[in-house]
């Protein structure tokens, strides 16, 4: 019996991560998925990325491929199919977001039929390896990815052009935020007012401001930033990411009440070196500003 490539399984990952970009109809659809194999459902972790969980799952199937093979087959040849994804269609980025599940689609359909035809042919299914090694970069797991934001980070804070570099962190948040499964949205403007983007987390919506200036945030960039959070209603909540910091005037205004959380560059490199993830550092920050009302949590304070 031929074995599954390790490249068609790598595409297997990538397209159940893109197909669906929230997390609920995410968990919806693997879970009609595997509704005959309750076996499988049971050991899957759904309260990680959709990244690692359907890595969990890949795992699974290739770890027991004796018994999954035809029904991994199967759920390859089903999701190479799809040529709609209605909660794509719903999302601001839909555009971006569809282009990459089609591409990821493609990949994958194009796996299941080189199997189904070197199966015929009674040929190795690896054979296929080196003419598709560019397919193969695509289809990273988790801290594959994470250590290639972490390279780009590392170019970003070496660049000359330091307005260049400031644009460009903006798509780098954008992919570390999608990473861990925070429902991104692009940068916008409503009624002459930019905002950087909004992050979903947990219930609840956060605007983004991001900087990368020579210094640190003052006070007034940051008095402008609780303007913003503020005006969006009482329930609205705001994340402002400065690579370079906080000026300790900023932090005093901000020490007994504020709208928002901050991130700076050492937080960075806490999620970038896998010390703590970002959907929990966030958790840890809004819990340290409900309770005390302070924007500033440094991770080098948080027990990881």
């Amino acid at each position: 019996m031929k074995k599954i490539h390790p490249d068609a399984y790598g595409a297997l990952i990538e397209a159940l991560t893109t197909i669906n970009w929230n997390k609920i109809p995410f968990q919806e659809d693997l879970r009609r998925r595997l509704r005959e194999h309750p076996e499988l459902l049971v050991l899957l972790d759904f309260t990680t990325t959709k990244r690692q969980t359907s890595a969990q799952l890949v795992k699974l199937l290739m770890d027991r491929e004796a018994d999954y093979r035809d029904f991994t087959i199967e759920l390859m040849t089903d999701i190479a199919r799809l040529d709609a994804f209605p909660n794509l269609v719903r999302q601001v980025d839909a555009e971006d977001l569809l282009a990459l599940a089609r591409e990821a689609v493609a990949n994958l359909s194009k796996w299941v039929g080189r199997h189904a035809a070197l199966a015929e042919e009674r040929e190795q299914f690896s054979a296929a390896l080196d003419a598709h090694r560019e397919e193969g970069r695509r289809n990273r797991d988790f801290a594959d990815v994470l250590q290639e934001l972490m390279q780009e980070f590392l170019r970003l804070s070496k660049m000359e052009n330091r307005q260049q570099a400031g644009r460009e962190f903006e798509p780098f948040l954008h992919q570390l935020f999608t990473l861990f499964d925070l429902e991104p949205t692009l940068a916008y403007n409503l009624k002459g007012e930019q905002i950087d983007g909004a992050i979903y987390y947990n219930t609840d919506h956060y605007i983004v401001e991001a900087k990368w200036l020579g210094g640190t945030v003052e006070a007034e960039h940051m008095t402008n930033f609780d303007g913003k959070v503020r005006r969006k209603g009482k329930n609205a909540l705001g994340l402002f990411v400065s690579v370079k910091g906080f000026s300790d005037g900023g932090k005093d205004i901000f020490k007994r009440g504020t709208s928002f959380i901050t991130i700076d560059g050492r937080d960075l490199f806490c999620v970038l070196e896998a010390r703590i993830r970002l959907d929990d550092l966030i958790s840890a920050k809004l819990l340290h500003a409900n309770r005390t009302g302070d924007c500033y949590f440094p991770a080098s304070e948080m027990h990881i």
